[in-house]
């Protein structure tokens, strides 16, 4: 319907998505194309601003690969109020950290093997401070005894801070060539989830956990979901988790929905804690 347009055209004005062609999208989105790649997380920012008066919830999206993605001539039905909510309950009532699990996440360390999880992905050697750990034992926990053996020193911590808090940065975000944005019929953050395409949640199972996973993350972090590049989701955060227990739990379910993130968990526990813009990576 064109008063619906109509009304997020006005609502654009004198912000940066002003005058940009706009028209409506699949399962019920409007979408808003010729977002300057330059500009992305400024688009986004504006978008979001206006959730209470749009009651849409903004997602950058690209069309890169996806043919699907363009104007119809006419709205297209999204679910039906019923089914939102039966998403959304379903997505409550799961727990995501059930069948989001890293890959290495009961890999045990054997003799040998201890310096070349502690020497890192970013290039700081911490092998002395778990010289002393008796092998072999639980990746984790090695993992989480040198990083409170990090924690407890202010310049080593301070060295490997420096050297990965680039993946918690807007500069390491990817940039697709053109880019979209898709204002989804809901601003509820856990019904968002019903419109997310990530590879890592290729089912409505999954898709349901993943809805719960941007809930969880939004009430915890205030984590919003900036962009969704199919492999690849990116994500504003206001809270930074805290180092310790915080950024330690926030770092291991960052890991286990990204797959393909390379830094070690103590690595991305430190990041954390570091900068306000994560990134999921998984793909094939």
């Amino acid at each position: 319907m064109r008063n619906d347009l109509d009304q997020i055209e006005a609502a654009f004005v004198g912000t940066p998505l002003a005058g940009l062609p706009i028209g409506h999208g699949p399962a019920g989105t409007v979408l808003v194309a010729d977002i300057d790649p330059d500009r992305l997380h400024e688009a986004w920012q504006a978008a979001d601003a206006l959730v209470p008066v749009l009651a849409r919830r903004p997602v950058l999206v690209t069309d890169d690969w996806d043919g699907t993605l363009r104007f119809r001539p006419e709205p297209e039905p999204g679910p039906s109020e019923s089914e939102l909510r039966a998403f959304a309950e379903a997505a409550e009532a799961s727990d995501p950290w059930l069948i989001y699990r890293h890959y290495s996440e009961d890999d045990e360390v054997d003799e040998g093997e201890a310096g070349y999880y502690a020497r890192g992905v970013a290039g700081v050697d911490l092998t002395a401070l778990v010289s002393d750990v008796a092998l072999p034992t639980e990746r984790q926990v090695l993992e989480r005894t040198l990083y409170d053996r990090l924690l407890a020193d202010a310049d080593l911590y301070g060295r490997v801070s420096a050297n990965v808090r680039y993946v918690t940065q807007t500069d390491y975000w990817y940039t697709p060539n053109s880019v979209l944005l898709m204002l989804l019929p809901t601003s509820d953050v856990r019904s968002s989830g019903y419109w997310v395409a990530f590879y890592g949640a290729l089912t409505r199972e999954y898709q349901q956990r993943l809805a719960e996973v941007l809930a969880q993350w939004h009430h915890r972090w205030d984590a919003r979901l900036v962009a969704s590049w199919g492999t690849m989701l990116q994500f504003q955060v206001g809270r930074r988790p805290a180092p310790g227990d915080e950024a330690w739990t926030a770092a291991g379910q960052l890991k286990a929905l990204a797959a393909n993130l390379d830094l070690n968990r103590w690595e991305v526990a430190v990041a954390l804690s570091a900068g306000d813009a994560w990134f999921v990576h998984n793909r094939p």
